[in-house]
């Protein structure tokens, strides 16, 4: 089980650095989240998901992102204030990153070329959301408007 995807990190939104290899033997759902947007209230359904599956090998993971209409402006403070103040967010989230360009985060990058969307590999808008199984594969990839509970399907078949 030397899957590539196990060998990248992020820093969690309080700094520290966690690697990806923690996660082995757990189907992911990593999200590119934002705070000011139309999509945010996704952020209750992620969490139905994590109270769900959690028990049952799912992780849910956040990286917040402030590349699709500056909607993501605050500080690490603000973004975890507002996740649990507003959403009762108890899934990781991870420190800003950006999805797109040249200093797109490894692991988005590494999931924007295993799974490309339908108009390509740049990522759209925040709430898009790669499935990954067991053995650090990406299996799907969501986009946007696609509600946290309409993946319940996928994610039990995998668990």
């Amino acid at each position: 089980m030397n899957n590539e995807f196990y060998t990248l990190n992020a820093k969690s939104i309080t700094g520290e650095l966690i690697e990806m290899e923690k996660y082995k033997n757990k189907v992911l759902l990593i999200v590119n989240t934002a705070s000011k947007c139309g999509f945010t209230p996704q952020f209750a359904g992620l969490e139905e998901l994590n109270k769900k599956y959690k028990d049952a090998g799912l992780e849910i993971l956040g990286f917040p992102c402030n590349q699709f209409g500056n909607q993501e402006p605050g500080s690490e403070k603000d973004i975890a204030d507002n996740c649990l103040i507003n959403y009762g967010v108890t899934f990781p989230m991870f420190s800003k990153i950006n999805v797109n360009g040249d200093d797109a985060h490894p692991i988005f990058k590494y999931l924007k070329e295993k799974l490309k969307g339908t108009l390509g590999k740049d990522i759209k808008w925040n709430f898009t959301k790669f499935l990954i199984d067991r053995n650090g594969n990406p299996v799907k990839r969501f986009a946007s408007v696609t509600k946290p509970e309409k993946l319940a399907s996928d994610i039990e078949k995998l668990l």
